[in-house]
């Protein structure tokens, strides 16, 4: 019988043991980071009912859906009734509709799964890939207050990631909105694709984003005036009196002024340093789902990355589940893809191995003893892997090297009589004899260079 060559489908992400360790504390470090400002997880099926996972955007979404059919099912000839998730919002907005009543509100939540995708896999787009979600729910309303909120949460897990320099770029699309209708672009659809064509900015350059607008009806003089606009820059004082500056009394853009200004302050009350944020009027999110502050986070050495972490404020999350209205704001981390680029570019440090101690045999008629050393261990705080079949010294300082594990522990007869164990340090190739009472601040120590 000929062997099936082993292989992942294309689209996926499959690592190396120490490579899924980075990829562990990435996702460690989001949730931490999350936590640490209140938000809580929760989690949802793999799988959604077809017409709970459709409803987002009708025909596009179903050409990238997987569907969900059991063998009985397609011998029986069954159309499927569930389908993969293929983004964490809508399972989140089904969530917060059946759950309404038992949940708190301003409802603070969030997830950490896969998501999958029928695309063509390449660079950045993949079939399988890890979602870090968070958002905040209200009820009836929420304050733009919370909007600030979430960059700030993000500084701190990309601070702690350790992977350079980095920038949120924010915009309030209201201000766009606003200045659309009082230059003489009433008609909300052709607002709507006038924002989606300034997202395409980067993508394919002035001169045709000038073009599409001018195609959509508006005149050269306000295309202009649109395309000075997203092209200003400077420090965050600067675009403020920027835009207060252009006198323009329209109610919707006077909202979005005085929320972007708030967005300013609560950034530098929250702690966040100036140069990790900067207001950018050229964000303004192609999906017409947000509706007022948007963000996206670009690293700043590797633009061409593009954003690494995006998303805004939306007016009502579950409109087609429940008649209750639940605005809220919230942004997304595209983990799989984020950690397949960092570790291309090398950005990712390197983390310690999840077991920190080997702890090697070196006589069998001590096995016991070894056990029982690794089992205080283990009570002390430490990881501990027992190296369990009789072996030369050798081979167990190459196993424990090549898995990454930075300390092993060596005794016989001798140090048992003496009341000592050998610690070695395998990057240094360096050994010391420990009493006993001391290893576990040896180790510690050790473990803190």
């Amino acid at each position: 019988m000929s062997l099936i060559p082993p292989r992942t489908p294309s689209g996926t992400l499959e690592l190396l043991p120490r490579d899924q360790m980075v990829f562990q504390h990435m996702l460690d470090v989001i949730r931490r980071g999350y936590e640490r400002f209140g938000f809580v997880q929760v989690e949802t099926p793999v799988f959604e009912l077809k017409d709970i996972i459709l409803t987002k955007s009708g025909g596009e979404t179903e050409k990238q859906v997987y569907f969900v059919q059991s063998t009985g099912a397609i011998q029986q000839g069954h159309a499927p009734d569930m389908a993969l998730r293929f983004d964490l919002t809508v399972p989140l907005a089904r969530y917060v509709a059946q759950h309404e009543r038992e949940l708190a509100f301003p409802f603070r939540r969030y997830q950490i799964q896969r998501a999958y995708r029928g695309e063509r896999p390449q660079k950045g787009r993949m079939r399988e890939f890890y979602q870090a979600d968070i958002d905040v729910i209200g009820k009836d309303k929420l304050d733009p207050a919370y909007d600030a909120e979430l960059p700030a949460i993000i500084v701190q897990i990309f601070t702690e990631l350790g992977i350079g320099d980095f920038t949120i770029h924010f915009s309030n699309r209201k201000i766009l909105l606003g200045l659309l209708d009082a230059w003489g672009v009433s008609e909300g659809e052709v607002q709507k694709l006038v924002l989606r064509e300034i997202d395409k900015l980067d993508k394919i350059g002035e001169e045709k984003v000038r073009a599409a607008m001018v195609a959509l009806g508006l005149t050269d003089d306000v295309a202009g005036k649109v395309l000075k606009l997203v092209a200003l820059k400077g420090d965050k004082e600067a675009m403020l009196a920027a835009l207060r500056a252009l006198k323009v009394d329209h109610p919707v853009f006077q909202e979005g002024l005085a929320e972007i200004t708030m967005m300013v302050t609560s950034l530098r009350a929250l702690g966040v340093p100036e140069a990790r944020t900067r207001i950018n009027l050229a964000i303004a999110r192609g999906l017409d789902y947000y509706t007022g502050t948007v963000y996206e986070t670009l690293i700043d050495a590797h633009p061409e990355i593009g954003s690494v972490c995006s998303g805004g404020r939306y007016e009502n999350l579950a409109g087609l589940y429940t008649k209750s209205k639940l605005p809220g704001v919230g942004l997304s981390i595209g983990a799989s893809r984020l950690y397949d680029q960092l570790s291309s570019l090398e950005l990712l440090p390197p983390v310690p191995h999840t077991t920190q101690i080997l702890i090697t045999q070196l006589e069998p008629a001590l096995a016991a003893d070894y056990l029982a050393l690794a089992a205080t261990l283990r009570c002390a705080g430490f990881t501990v892997e027992n190296y369990l079949e009789p072996a030369k010294l050798d081979k167990q300082f190459k196993y424990a090297d090549k898995a990454g594990m930075p300390l092993a522990i060596l005794f016989g007869a001798t140090e048992v009589a003496a009341g000592t164990v050998l610690v070695k340090v395998l990057a240094k190739k360096e050994q010391r004899e420990v009493r006993r009472a001391d290893l576990a601040a040896t180790l510690r120590a050790l473990l803190t260079v």
